[in-house]
């Protein structure tokens, strides 16, 4: 069961104490969606939206576009009407990602998800928007960073 990205935003706002920019966020949700995807053998943990490649990273549209007003001040609560999801290892993933990273500054996380041979570096074009980063490749990233990590098994 995936969740939409609203609703990811809104768990790993509420997470962060509503202190998270909307570049933290953004990278923090790909990230969790990355973890996730890694773990349970290519599920998407974030569904009906698409990262896309932009210059400080992998962004998700509707979340950019929801929270854009706050710039780069903390995200506060503009999610009362989006509805929070079931509990489940989606929340658990997205809260462990904020408890990990919810303290790092942006520039570190723009470093993070710009690396080399990375799902947003085969995507990228400078100057290039909506270019969507394919799914495949951001399970690949994982495989690529965590080599070692357990996987669960596959559905019977």
């Amino acid at each position: 069961m995936s969740i939409s990205a609203l609703q990811a935003a809104k768990v790993a706002c509420e997470a962060s104490g509503w202190k998270l920019s909307n570049l933290q966020l953004q990278k923090i949700l790909y990230i969790a969606h990355m973890v996730f995807a890694g773990r349970q053998n290519g599920e998407r943990l974030i569904s009906g939206d698409e990262f896309e490649a932009w210059s400080y990273g992998p962004v998700l549209p509707s979340v950019y576009h929801y929270v854009s007003a706050f710039g780069a001040r903390p995200v506060g609560n503009v999610f009362r009407r989006i509805e929070s999801p079931a509990e489940g290892e989606e929340v658990k993933i997205i809260r462990d990602a904020v408890k990990s990273l919810g303290d790092t500054p942006p520039f570190r996380l723009v470093e993070f998800t710009h690396r080399p041979g990375g799902a947003w570096d085969k995507n990228y074009y400078n100057g290039l928007m909506g270019i969507h980063i394919p799914h495949d490749d951001i399970c690949a990233e994982y495989k690529t960073r965590f080599p070692d990590a357990e996987r669960q098994p596959a559905p019977a």
